[in-house]
């Protein structure tokens, strides 16, 4: 079957009795181009790569990353699709696939040892995926396909009105880069909204941060954000003295701030 084949995909899923679960996110990539690019973005030429893929759904990144000579652990959640993934792709010896929900697979400490996690993200989770994985920095390059409004918030710098709190977490250890944008035409069932391809690439300039520097950051930068309107000395009272709104800063002046209170206490 070619995964990329609106018709064929549908044929498919008519003929096995599938129906694709809005619940789980389940949107079908269809799109040549598009599945060239995450690929690209995601592994290159990289020979050889040990890369977790979430959501393989009916296989169309895993065939491709397959065809390029990677070592894949396909983590999906549908007991259906999970069942038939490795038989529809020729039962390939680099290929594992674990029926299980991608958060409890992260959980349980089993993302460690990856390269790469190249993945089209389930809508529901893909935030809470990609924030877990960041968290643990343990995966080196992370390509994913989710939400363009997901993507924009990751990637927005200090001042924009797209500014997050994913965005300040995953900043901490990770680069992010814009990849490309994916039209919702190049799904099926096609979503309401569009996606964008992100890439993350985890960087060492905070390694130093140490565990109890980084709990604070992250308390911190929550408490800033659950109240983003106000100014960050009417949050923080007599603690911080700014006129400035949690969007307002950059991650370098989180990390001073968090300097300045740890150096204080010591």
């Amino acid at each position: 079957m070619n995964l990329t084949s609106p018709s064929q995909v549908k044929s498919w899923c008519i003929e096995n009795g599938f129906h694709p679960n809005k619940v789980l996110g389940q949107n079908f990539l269809i799109d040549r181009n598009a599945l060239e690019a995450i690929v690209d973005a995601g592994i290159g030429d990289e020979p050889s790569p040990h890369v977790l893929e979430v959501g393989p759904g009916l296989g169309v990144l895993t065939e491709e990353m397959l065809a390029r000579g990677a070592n894949v652990v396909a983590v999906e959640k549908d007991p259906v699709l999970a069942d038939r993934l490795a038989a529809s792709l020729g039962n390939p010896e680099a290929l594992e696939v674990v029926c299980a929900d991608a958060l409890d697979f992260i959980a349980g400490g089993r993302s460690a040892g990856f390269g790469f996690m190249v993945s089209n993200l389930p809508y529901q989770a893909g935030t809470r995926i990609l924030l877990e994985l960041v968290m643990r920095r343990e995966i080196p390059s992370i390509t994913a396909l989710v939400q363009t409004e997901v993507a924009d918030r990751l990637a927005a710098g200090e001042g924009s009105k797209t500014r997050s709190l994913s965005g300040v977490w995953t900043q901490l250890d990770y680069d992010v880069k814009i990849v490309r944008r994916v039209a919702a035409s190049c799904f099926w069932p096609r979503p309401a909204i569009g996606s964008t391809v992100v890439k993350l690439t985890r960087h060492d300039r905070n390694v130093a941060f140490s565990p109890e520097q980084r709990d604070i950051f992250h308390r911190l930068t929550k408490k800033a954000f659950e109240h983003r309107r106000k100014q960050l000395g009417s949050v923080f009272k007599d603690m911080i003295q700014s006129t400035a709104r949690a969007e307002e800063l950059s991650n370098e002046d989180w990390l001073n701030l968090v300097k300045g209170l740890t150096n204080a206490d010591a």
